[in-house]
């Protein structure tokens, strides 16, 4: 494996599956990411925190860890197969995995979600009638 790091981030590319990963890290938020060969190859060894967003977050998302004092701890698992894709990495978890409906409740309460109610309801209201 070959591995490119700065300050918040660190990216991986594992030659034996042809798979390219990153980590971002910081204060009250921990992401995995499965990324391009391009995304990768821009990255540079100590690029700040701020630079590497811009590539990584072009990225597929896999897991994302939050506690940005805005309520509870949470972890949000996008795709269950991260530790996989992902096994060098040192994965910070709240123990507080969010299922829809938790984070349905999250959208409706918390203030900076507001622009998801509408959707999120929608989402919802789908799932239940399948349920009936």
């Amino acid at each position: 494996m070959e591995f490119k790091q700065g300050m918040g981030w660190k990216a991986c590319y594992d030659e034996e599956r042809e798979l390219y990963t990153a980590q971002r890290s910081g204060a009250g938020y921990y992401q995995l990411y499965e990324i391009t060969k391009e995304i990768y190859e821009a990255l540079a060894d100590g690029m700040s925190d701020l630079d590497s967003l811009h590539l990584i977050d072009k990225g597929r998302e896999l897991y994302m860890d939050v506690d940005d004092r805005c309520g509870p701890p949470y972890t949000v698992i996008l795709d269950h197969d991260y530790a996989k894709l992902c096994p060098w990495a040192n994965v910070v978890a709240s123990e507080h995995v969010w299922p829809d409906e938790l984070t349905d409740a999250a959208v409706e309460i918390f203030e900076s979600q507001k622009n998801n109610r509408e959707q999120r309801r929608k989402k919802r209201e789908e799932r239940e009638k399948k349920a009936d």
